[in-house]
C-alpha cells in the first residue's frame, strides 16, 4: 500500500480526533470544577446535534453558522440542569451522582427517540465531497474546517479560564472548594458557570461531528464512552492533556480502520487505555494525586 495512503489516513484521524479532544475537554471541565463525572454527556452531544440537523433540514443554515447558537443554547441547559438537579446531589456519595446522571442520560435518549425516531439521519453540504491537496496528500475539506472549529473554541475556552477574572473564580473553587465559600464566592453559580460551559463544548463538538457521521438517539451512550476514554488517558481534569487524548484516539481508531477492519477501532482505542492505566495512571498530562 503507497504511503501516502498511510499519511491521508492519519491526517484524517487527527483532524477527527481534534473533534474528540473537545467533546472529551466539555468532560473534563465539569470534572476539573464539580467534581461530578457528567454520565450523560455523549447524550447531550445529541441533542446538539439533532438541533443542528433540524435547522440544516427545515431552513438550510449551516452547522458551522449555527455552531455558537447551538453552543449556546446547551450552555443554557447544561446551567439549568446544574442549578436545578445536580446542585443537590453536590455532597451527597458518588454514586447517588452516578444513578442521577445515568437517569438524564436515559431520559434524553428516549425523548430523542421519541421525538425523532431510530433511524439514522445526516447532512450533505456544499462542501461535503471537497478536498484539499498539498502535494500527494488530500485533506477532507469537511474535516479540516470540522477540526479548525474545534481549536478555535477550545482556545477560547482556554483564555477565558486563563485571563478573565470569572476563569480565575472557577479555577478557585476547583482548587479550594472551602476556600472560595470564605471569600465570599458564589459557589453554586460559579459550578452552573463551569457545567453549562462543559455542555457548550460538547454542543460545539456535536455540531461538528454531524458533518463527520450520522445521528441516532443511540449513539449517545458510546460517545459518552468515548469521552471517558479520551478524559483518563489524557488525564482527569487536564485540559490540554483532553485534547491530546482525542487527537491520540482519533489517530489510533483511524491507523486501526485502515491495517485491520473498522470494527477493531474501539478495541485499540480501549488497549491504549490499558497501556495508559498500567504505566501512566494518572493519565499522559495529568498529575499525581
Amino acid at each position: 500500500m503507497p504511503a501516502e495512503i498511510y499519511l491521508n489516513v492519519a491526517v484524517g484521524g487527527v483532524l477527527t480526533g481534534l473533534v474528540y479532544g473537545l467533546m472529551a475537554l466539555g468532560l473534563s471541565v465539569i470534572f476539573g470544577v464539580v467534581r461530578v463525572v457528567n454520565f450523560a454527556h455523549g447524550e447531550m452531544m445529541t441533542i446538539a446535534m439533532y438541533i443542528a440537523l433540524t435547522l440544516f433540514t427545515a431552513l438550510h443554515l449551516d452547522p458551522l453558522i449555527m455552531l455558537i447558537p447551538i453552543a449556546a443554547v446547551l450552555f443554557a441547559f447544561g446551567y439549568a440542569l446544574q442549578t436545578a438537579i445536580i446542585n443537590p446531589f453536590i455532597t451527597r456519595p458518588e454514586h447517588s451522582q452516578f444513578l442521577l446522571l445515568v437517569a438524564v442520560a436515559i431520559i434524553i435518549v428516549n425523548v430523542l427517540l421519541i421525538v425523532f425516531g431510530p433511524d439514522a439521519k445526516g447532512i450533505q453540504t456544499s462542501y461535503s465531497y471537497d478536498s484539499f491537496q498539498i502535494g500527494k496528500l488530500i485533506i477532507d475539506a469537511t474535516k479540516a474546517y470540522a477540526a479548525l472549529a474545534a481549536l478555535v473554541v477550545a482556545a477560547a475556552l482556554f483564555a477565558f479560564f486563563q485571563y478573565t477574572t470569572l476563569g480565575t473564580a472557577i479555577r478557585a473553587c476547583a482548587d479550594n472548594y472551602t476556600g472560595a465559600l470564605v471569600v465570599g464566592l458564589d459557589v453554586k453559580h460559579l459550578y452552573a458557570l463551569t457545567f453549562g460551559l462543559g455542555a457548550a463544548c460538547v454542543g460545539a463538538a456535536g455540531v461538528m461531528l454531524l458533518l463527520i457521521v450520522d445521528v441516532t438517539p443511540a449513539i449517545g451512550p458510546a460517545y459518552t464512552l468515548l469521552a471517558f476514554v479520551i478524559v483518563i488517558t489524557g488525564g482527569l481534569g487536564s485540559m490540554p492533556g483532553a485534547l491530546l487524548g482525542g487527537v491520540l484516539i482519533g489517530l489510533t481508531e483511524a491507523m486501526a480502520g485502515l491495517l485491520f477492519t473498522p470494527s477493531a477501532k474501539s478495541m485499540f482505542a480501549f488497549a491504549i487505555l490499558v497501556l495508559v492505566l498500567l504505566f501512566r495512571p494518572q493519565g499522559i498530562m495529568g498529575k499525581r494525586a
